[in-house]
C-alpha cells in the first residue's frame, strides 16, 4: 500500500485513481482473453508462437518437436473455445483493434500516457498484455490497423529507461 503522501503524489484526486483501477480490471476481465485467440487463430499461427517458443525455451530436439507441434494444434484448438467463450467475433482480430482503439481513446490525444506524462499501473498493464504478442503476426496486424503505435513506442521507451536506471544500481542499493 502507499503512504498517504505518497498516494498524494501519484492520485491528486480521486478520479485519477479510479481510472486507474477501472482500466486494469478492463485489462484483466477483457484484454487478456483476446490474446490467444488472436496468437493461435490459425494453424499458422499457433506454429508461428510455438516456433518463437521452442526457440527461446530450453527445448531439447524431441521435446521441441513436440512441442511445437502438439502445443500449436492443442492452442489452435483451445483458442476456438476461448472466443465461443468470450462472445468474441468470427475474425477476433477485429475484437483486438476495437479493444486497443478503446484503451487509446480513452488514453486520448492530450496526454501521452493514461497516467499523463508519466505511465501508470493501467498503462503497465496493457503494455505486458501486448508485449507478449511481439514478434508475431497479430502484433504486426494490430500495430498496422490501430491507432496503438506512438503509445506503445513511447511505453517501450519508459520501460527501457526505468531497466537501465534499474541496472545502473549498485547491489544494495534501491530506488
Amino acid at each position: 500500500m502507499l503512504e498517504d503522501q505518497d498516494e498524494q503524489q501519484f492520485y491528486p484526486n480521486k478520479e485519477i485513481r479510479k481510472e486507474e483501477i477501472q482500466w486494469r480490471r478492463w485489462v484483466d476481465d477483457w484484454l487478456v482473453h483476446l490474446i490467444s485467440p488472436n496468437v493461435y487463430r490459425t494453424p499458422g499461427e499457433a506454429l508461428e508462437s510455438f516456433d518463437y517458443i521452442v526457440r527461446e525455451g530450453k527445448f531439447g530436439v524431441v521435446e521441441g518437436f513436440f512441442a511445437k507441434y502438439v502445443g500449436a494444434a492443442a492452442m489452435f484448438f483451445v483458442s476456438k473455445r476461448l472466443k465461443s467463450r468470450h462472445n468474441l467475433h468470427e475474425d477476433v482480430r477485429q475484437d483486438l483493434y476495437k479493444a486497443v482503439d478503446q484503451w487509446m481513446a480513452a488514453v486520448g490525444k492530450h496526454r501521452p500516457f493514461m497516467g499523463g506524462n508519466v505511465p501508470n499501473l493501467a498503462d503497465l498493464a496493457v503494455y505486458g498484455v501486448l508485449r507478449v504478442m511481439e514478434d508475431l503476426e497479430a502484433f504486426g496486424d494490430m500495430m498496422a490497423n490501430t491507432k496503438i503505435k506512438p503509445w506503445y513506442q513511447r511505453m517501450e521507451e519508459n520501460v527501457q529507461k526505468g531497466s537501465r536506471l534499474s541496472n545502473n544500481l549498485l547491489p544494495g542499493e534501491s530506488h
